[in-house]
């Protein structure tokens, strides 16, 4: 009975892990700075978006506080059917890295600005539960040593990066979107 026991302490200590850390959070954003279209470079993808090119976020502050989102990409090529999700964003009145993204009424998921550039070019957007995350640029690439960083940081982070899909960003040849005039819908 004792080797049994001990045998199954051994099997449970096993199956124990350490817990990880809060998900960083930017110490602070300059909500309007922050403003604007970002690419999304990687991502774990929510459902719809699991096949996108072309993948560009959008923000735009809003005048009673929330943040209107555009997302738009191209399914499963370059060229493919245009996408556009528009879910709306408020922003914790304690936290402005800490934000309830509203993509079907009344639900709202949990989104962090986990990771910001002080140059706001380049950004990790993360949740609580490590279950999706998106790294976004001001520009549809970026140099190998940046990869390099995000990978670490989401790795720090807890991020599975074999579940990290890098979305294709070619532009050639496309004109691009409209970004503007998609919001003024």
């Amino acid at each position: 009975m004792r080797i049994l026991w001990v045998f199954f302490m051994v099997l449970m200590a096993g199956c124990q892990h350490r817990p990880l850390p809060p998900v960083a959070m930017a110490d602070s954003v300059d909500i309007p700075r922050f403003m604007g279209s970002w690419f999304v470079l990687a991502h774990i993808p929510l459902t719809p978006e699991k096949n996108a090119w072309n993948g560009v976020e959008h923000y735009r502050l809003r005048d009673d506080g929330r943040i209107a989102t555009t997302f738009v990409f191209r399914q499963g090529s370059a060229d493919g059917e245009r996408k556009d999700c528009h879910p709306e964003a408020s922003i914790d009145p304690t936290d402005n890295a800490l934000w309830k993204m509203q993509f079907l009424w009344p639900f709202k998921a949990d989104f962090r600005v986990s990771w910001l550039d002080s140059d706001y070019q380049l950004t990790v957007i993360g949740r609580k539960k490590r279950d999706y995350v998106w790294v976004m640029a001001r520009t549809p690439e970026i140099s190998p040593e940046r990869w390099q960083e995000m990978e670490a940081f989401l790795t720090q982070q807890g991020y599975d990066l074999e579940k990290l899909r890098r979305v294709p960003q070619q532009w050639s040849g496309e004109p691009g979107y409209d970004i503007e005039a998609i919001n003024a819908d």
